[in-house]
């Protein structure tokens, strides 16, 4: 496409310029024409400004009529300023000089060049135009918004559903003052509507870095669909339903024996599936002073593979509360593991010895130097504490572990009342370490502690440990 004024010596440059092109070439021709651009800047009145026009269309037929890959189009620039049947007869006169035809249509463009309506005036004005042009058949109408008032995209789309057949506009909405339509806004609305747009924004993070590096201009982190932040989620109720959403399409994926790409998407508060335009779900979900249980649950999961329950999910968060208001910013996954470690984990050690069932994991006066657990007629547990220095022995039948060690530290003058017992994993896979997650009572209420091993056996004990260094801290600090 080129562009050029109603000017006869620019049109030649414009036409020389395209010499020698074999491929399709509109050549765009345009005027402004509403009352103040023509008191003001051309100082015509509505009959001289239309001849100065049509003089400027023959021009354009001489010197290009012959051409026969090159379309005419023609912009009544400011038209939505600009007096609808004044429009009308020239755009007329252009389409009938220039002999539109319904195999070689002529392309009438109507720009809204400076926007100063809601968007269903403009609209209005498209689709009266659309009923009474002359040669509606043989014209391809095309619209041209421009974001002034901040409502170029809904401008467009009623201006399409009012009968224009084409737009107008820059990807991410470069140009004057507050920009031209942004295409990709408008052409990814219409793909989420499912209209087809021709265009392809399956990796819009490449599209955007070569737009900002063309333009020197940087996106805002939350600009429709390419912004960093807008897919992102730090509201509490937000991340819950997402994560329930998450949850709900794999779930129906594996129901339906189908790829979770090509079922339905109805994921809460994300309108399209991020993955369509190259977005992975790692920032979905973020943790500052707004988030809630489920949105640390799900950075948790996804950095680190633990799964909470809905319980420790409470507890968890309130930890998490405490330390993004204290420092104001926001937490990864990273931070939120570490994080968990440090309250749940504090005993945690380093296993050293032989055997799967042997090992000393030290912490704060209370370490397990030996676990043996066998299953057969009759269960038995053998296991050994050393508490402050001392080592205490215990054997028990006919119960597990876990209740193995919760007998031997009643007997050392520690109670641990266990009320659940959680086990998962940190990673997938046979080498993954396990993590058993204990909740246990007090006088004061319900707390939580962890145990991670690659022993599951070795995980549970841990977890009851660290739970009885917690409850030998408190009493001590009495």
């Amino acid at each position: 496409m080129v562009f050029t004024p109603a000017r006869r010596d620019l049109i030649e440059r414009t036409v020389e310029s395209i010499s020698g092109i074999t491929n399709d070439v509109v050549v765009h021709m345009y005027t402004a024409t509403a009352p103040t651009w023509r008191d003001v800047v051309l100082r015509k009145d509505r009959d001289e400004l239309r001849e100065m026009i049509l003089a400027g269309a023959r021009d354009v037929l001489e010197l290009a009529g012959h051409l026969p890959n090159v379309r005419f189009e023609f912009s009544p620039e400011v038209f939505n300023l600009t007096e609808p049947e004044f429009v009308l007869e020239v755009c007329d006169a252009v389409t009938e000089l220039w002999d539109a035809r319904p195999e070689r249509p002529v392309i009438l463009n109507l720009p809204a060049t400076v926007e100063i309506a809601t968007p269903n005036v403009y609209a209005d004005q498209i689709e009266w135009m659309s009923r009474n042009l002359a040669r509606r058949d043989s014209v391809i109408l095309s619209v041209h918004p421009h974001n002034d008032r901040g409502t170029g995209i809904a401008c467009a789309e009623l201006a399409v559903l009012a009968g224009a057949q084409r737009v107008e506009g820059c990807i991410f909405g470069n140009g004057e003052r507050t920009g031209n339509v942004d295409i990709a806004t408008l052409a990814l609305n219409l793909h989420a509507q499912g209209i087809d747009p021709m265009i392809d924004f399956s990796d819009i993070d490449d599209v955007r870095r070569t737009v900002e590096d063309a333009t020197r201009i940087e996106l805002h982190p939350r600009h429709p669909y390419v912004g960093d932040l807008v897919h992102t989620a730090f509201s509490g109720t937000h991340q819950d339903a997402i994560r329930k959403g998450f949850a709900e399409h794999r779930d129906r994926a594996a129901a339906e024996g189908r790829s979770e790409r090509d079922i339905p998407w109805r994921v809460p508060y994300l309108p399209i599936d991020p993955a369509d335009i190259g977005r992975s779900y790692d920032a979905v979900i973020r943790v500052n002073s707004q988030s809630g249980k489920g949105g640390i649950a799900h950075l948790l999961e996804t950095a680190s593979g633990i799964e909470l329950p809905r319980r420790l999910q409470i507890d968890f968060a309130r930890r998490v509360q405490g330390h993004v208001d204290g420092s104001g910013g926001e937490v990864d996954g990273a931070a939120l593991l570490a994080l968990f470690e440090a309250s749940y984990e504090r005993g945690k050690g380093t296993a050293t010895g032989a055997g799967a069932g042997a090992g000393v994991h030290t912490a704060a006066g209370l370490e397990l130097v030996a676990l043996e657990s066998s299953l057969g007629d009759t269960a038995r547990t053998d296991v050994t504490l050393r508490v402050d220095g001392v080592d205490h022995q215990g054997s028990s039948t006919d119960v597990g572990p876990v209740e193995a060690v919760v007998a031997l530290l009643a007997r050392c003058g520690t109670t641990v009342d266990i009320v659940s017992l959680h086990q998962t994993s940190r990673t997938a896979g046979s080498d993954s370490e396990a993590l058993t997650l204990v909740e246990y009572r007090d006088a004061v209420g319900t707390h939580w502690a962890a145990g991670s091993d690659r022993s599951v056996l070795i995980a549970s004990v841990e977890a009851v440990l660290q739970a009885a260094r917690v409850v030998r801290a408190g009493r001590a600090g009495e």
